[in-house]
């Protein structure tokens, strides 16, 4: 295995497991693989790797193809991302098309499908015969965060392997090995819910504690007036806004780079607009995120105040009995309808109208 390569292996932290399998199933690889894990785990990473060993045309995989494959490039290792809030059929009818073309340079191609937890019922039925029998010079690596029931029958047809949900530990430690001080590792890791992609983000955010800070003291902001549920989602979308300042500035420097090697080598229609949807994907991805962490933010302090008791009336001596019952339930119901909205993130919906919606819902602490 060349230097390029085994970097590209060993960027992949806290997944011995999935790695040793995938390292040695790239050597001969079957039809179809299903890597599964939470966001941020290191599939899409073992999955360029894999990838890069498959279409290499010498034994271990080449410099070329580690560099192509590891930034998305390579002409043999197609990636699919979601078009909408889920894979339709129109997409799966592409996704068809594409998997039985030939390789452009080698003796095989990989396609490397993203976000397939999103996979619609209709989607799923077009591509079942693919995924079974695809070319026999293409290798299919489908991504998915879990199991959604559209995915059963698919999964039984790939070999499937588990990605582990990455420990505050594993992040913390990961990004001190990259250059991250202490304190900022620690504040990202503990942000980013086992997602180094995200913690890589947060280490460089200035406003992290100041946004966790907003989200955590909301529920005692609430009145249940409209003015304030638009005056609150207004400032917490601002928050969002600028936490992706850090993002930003990384795809300029991605910018730069390219219209660098545009300017050396004279290309021309090089990757630009790749590059610009990839972008656009990456903040549409941020945002989400965000809002997620927020609002998971929002639930921990009503689940902290039903534990403690300290709900407004819960820890109240003068309140009766059943009034006690009654606001513990409504803060019962907060959490539900907080998770609600957590699951309604998937679906891209008007973020504004998602926070106000949920604001007038919640009860005052």
């Amino acid at each position: 295995m060349n230097d390029a390569l085994g970097a590209a292996w060993s960027a992949i932290v806290g997944q011995p497991d999935a790695v040793a399998v995938l390292q040695t199933a790239a050597t001969n690889p079957l039809h179809a693989y299903l890597l599964t894990g939470p966001a941020g785990s290191g599939k899409r990473a073992a999955a360029r790797a894999f990838a890069a060993t498959v279409v290499s045309p010498v034994g271990g995989g080449d410099t070329r193809s580690a560099r192509l494959a590891g930034s998305g490039e390579h002409p043999d290792v197609v990636e699919v991302e979601r078009v909408g809030a889920s894979i339709l059929k129109p997409q799966a009818l592409e996704i068809v098309r594409v998997a039985a073309l030939s390789p452009v340079e080698g003796r095989r191609k990989v396609l490397i499908l993203a976000e397939f937890h999103l996979l619609s019922a209709e989607g799923a039925a077009v591509l079942l015969k693919t995924i079974e029998e695809p070319a026999a010079s293409t290798v299919i690596v489908i991504l998915a965060d879990q199991m959604p029931p559209e995915l059963i029958t698919i999964a039984s047809r790939c070999v499937r392997v588990e990605f582990r949900p990455l420990t505050d530990e594993v992040v913390r430690a990961a990004l001190i090995d990259e250059g991250v001080d202490e304190d900022s590792a620690e504040r990202a890791a503990a942000a980013a819910s086992g997602n180094l992609e995200r913690a890589r983000l947060l280490a460089a955010d200035p406003g992290l504690e100041a946004r966790r800070t907003a989200f955590a003291s909301l529920s005692h902001r609430l009145n249940g007036t409209g003015n304030t549920a638009v005056g609150l989602t207004r400032s917490l979308l601002e928050l969002i806004e600028a936490a992706a300042d850090p993002l930003k500035a990384r795809q300029s420097a991605d910018v730069a780079r390219l219209e660098a090697q545009v300017a050396q080598t004279g290309e021309r229609g090089s990757g630009r607009k790749t590059l610009e949807e990839r972008h656009k994907r990456e903040l549409r991805r941020h945002r989400a995120d965000e809002l997620r962490a927020g609002l998971t933010e929002i639930g921990r302090t009503y689940r902290d105040a039903l534990v403690a008791g300290t709900a407004v009336g819960v820890a109240d001596n003068r309140v009766t009995p059943a009034s006690q019952v009654a606001q513990t339930g409504k803060i019962v119901d907060a959490v539900s309808t907080i998770h609600g909205a957590i699951e309604a993130i998937d679906r891209n919906p008007n973020e504004s109208l998602l926070l106000q919606a949920l604001l007038l819902r919640l009860p005052r602490l």
